[in-house]
């Protein structure tokens, strides 16, 4: 039995730089965190000949080439693994589609599970490209390497996407006490909207590769304001860095008339009249989850109960993709 868990994520800085079609051009820089919050993938032996696979669906297959859910084709074809009398079992702590990067997540304890089959070690970083190369380059989605590698990596973790593919990860220089306070002021809340990213980033993706003027000029300044963000956490600005949250929102809602929609904005309004000192959407929008920072938690908690919103509380995770059992 292998059992594989990779943590979800939350964005703090700069998201929506870390796709090709803008890092290739100009480079890309965010900051992410990694939540205890887990996709979990089971591997085992069985007494059947065939590959058996439980997500939202069950396939039972005699090879895994013959498999309909892409990323777990593509996974076990990638390390020439056939599935032949395996069973393999994925479960999440968060539905998929609500912005904490799922599907990276997916494909790094996929991964890490096959590697662990196959009795391979493998780097964070090398798992992490790996999750990307049958994301981005085999199934062509219009997406970032941003989920990838904080699942891969974990922590409060700095990134910077270089043309030509090359990604630089470091932790965010932060002190013990802004660490504890910035895990005690974050909330999330559960907009009950879910959504596939790549729908909404396939228009951020397509703008980005015809140059359009305002995309570029808008991730430009996102890319300025991660870095913004870095020094205000660094320096144990926490509420400088919630501004910073709302000012990247603002902006953020630009980009696509699918980032928001009246009532994710009347539910932000309110949570801004009621103790955040800032937010946004996490992931690529339009759904999700909304997450703020903020001053008087308790009168967020209870503004935000009142309108039917569900909180779902977490902590930072700082193991990444690993091994349960192997």
């Amino acid at each position: 039995m292998i059992i594989a868990r990779s943590p979800l994520r939350v964005t703090l800085g700069g998201g929506g730089t870390d796709l090709p079609s803008y890092y290739e051009q100009f480079g890309g820089f965010l900051i992410a965190a990694a939540i205890d919050k887990y996709v979990y993938l089971t591997l085992h032996d069985t007494f059947v000949d065939d590959l058996i696979v439980k997500y939202s669906e069950l396939e039972r297959v005699p090879d895994a080439a013959q498999l309909k859910h892409p990323i777990l084709r593509e996974a076990f074809m990638m390390l020439g693994v056939s599935g032949g009398s395996l069973e393999l079992t994925s479960m999440a702590d968060i539905p998929a589609g609500t912005g904490l990067g799922s599907s990276g997540s997916f494909t790094t304890a996929l991964l890490k599970a096959l590697h662990a089959y196959k009795k391979n070690l493998v780097h964070p970083a090398e798992l992490a490209e790996q999750a990307c190369e049958i994301e981005i380059n085999r199934l062509k989605e219009p997406i970032g390497k941003q989920d990838q590698y904080i699942a891969a990596f974990g922590g409060i973790t700095c990134f910077r996407f270089l043309p030509g593919g090359k990604v630089e990860a470091w932790p965010l220089k932060l002190s013990e006490e802004a660490r504890y306070n910035l895990e005690d002021n974050l909330l999330l809340f559960f907009t009950g909207y879910s959504r596939a990213a790549s729908s909404i980033l396939k228009e951020q993706d397509q703008k980005s590769k015809t140059a359009d003027p305002a995309m570029i000029d808008n991730l430009h300044f996102v890319k300025d304001l991660g870095l913004q963000s870095q020094q205000a956490l660094e320096a144990g600005k926490l509420e400088e860095f919630a501004r910073l949250m709302d000012v990247h929102w603002q902006r953020k809602k630009r980009r696509s008339g699918n980032m928001s929609n009246p009532q994710i904005n009347q539910w932000y309004d309110m949570a801004m009249a009621n103790g955040a000192a800032g937010g946004k959407l996490i992931g690529a929008g339009g759904g999700g989850f909304l997450m703020f920072y903020a001053t008087d938690k308790s009168r967020l908690r209870h503004a935000m109960r009142q309108a039917g919103l569900k909180e779902v509380r977490f902590r930072f995770d700082f193991e990444g993709t690993k091994l349960l059992i192997a």
